[in-house]
């Protein structure tokens, strides 16, 4: 491969800058947005820079009253939020770990169709399901709870079965022969050998279905009933009025509030989470 001269390299550098700065506008602005006065947010030509720094409007964003809700318990869908993401990351750790080491350690006839049917599901849209769940969620009598946001969590899903079995078939066999040979058991070769080898992969899956959860919108539309049971990404709405005289500073504020655990997530594990990538796609 032909080595980069330095003026490429400054090429490369100045590109991704800007490509860097492209994707931060949106965020700098909601941010920038959300320390403003009510009058400067919509500002023509707009004001990018606040003539002066509200952070009081952080602390109105939480204690916001909407014409809808009367008080937006804006504590209570983030409680509701962190609660099904706990629930959640373990069951898609637990179960999808469970299954790609079958998948990865075991053979059994159909194996390979098995595998490939459950690859497959990755290729329905959730549309398609949505109707379907809906009608199985209703006769199970979950409409209106927690349940469908974070009980499907816990019978794997495709992609993260796939992710975790690439990593497991790295891991020489020997490993947990030569436990099974000492008198270990299967499931306990898997869980005090395999596991913590498979921390960066467990990671990604980890981190991967927490953003989701953290973000699901639609999920949590379709099922919860209850207003004091909404999530954050639900509950945002309610700082957006229906008949104009929206409070943008304060919507920017509460984005920002909800937007910031995702970002100090990604920011402490982001090592972590690049070498569980890395790793999952050295083998097939």
């Amino acid at each position: 491969m032909k080595a980069k001269t330095p003026a490429s390299r400054i090429v490369t550098q100045i590109l991704l800058v800007a490509g860097s700065l492209v994707f931060l506008f949106p965020l700098l602005w909601m941010v920038g947005t959300s320390l403003k006065p009510i009058e400067e947010t919509m500002r023509t030509p707009p004001q990018w820079i606040p003539s002066h720094f509200l952070f009081s409007n952080y602390l109105d964003a939480v204690t916001y009253g909407s014409k809808a809700l009367g008080y937006v318990p804006f504590l209570e869908y983030a409680k509701n939020t962190l609660l099904l993401c706990i629930l959640g990351v373990v069951g898609t750790v637990f179960a999808n770990a469970l299954v790609a080491y079958g998948f990865a350690r075991f053979r059994f006839p159909g194996r390979g169709v098995l595998f490939a049917l459950t690859l497959a599901t990755m290729m329905i849209p959730f549309p398609v399901l949505m109707v379907p769940l809906f009608g199985l969620f209703r006769d199970l009598g979950w409409i209106g709870t927690f349940k469908p946001l974070w009980i499907p969590a816990w019978f794997g899903s495709a992609f993260n079965i796939f992710l975790l079995r690439q990593f497991f078939l790295t891991i020489p066999r020997d490993l947990t022969d030569a436990a099974i040979v000492d008198g270990c058991s299967e499931f306990a070769a898997f869980r005090h050998i395999i596991l913590p080898l498979s921390k960066p992969a467990l990671a990604v899956v980890a981190l991967f279905h927490f953003l989701f959860t953290w973000n699901d919108f639609l999920g949590p539309l379709i099922y919860l009933t209850d207003q004091k049971m909404f999530t954050l990404s639900l509950g945002l709405q309610f700082y957006q009025s229906q008949h104009g005289g929206t409070e943008w500073n304060l919507l920017m504020a509460a984005a920002t509030i909800v937007v910031l655990p995702v970002i100090v997530l990604f920011f402490f594990t982001q090592r972590t989470f690049i070498q569980g990538i890395a790793i999952t796609g050295l083998k097939g």
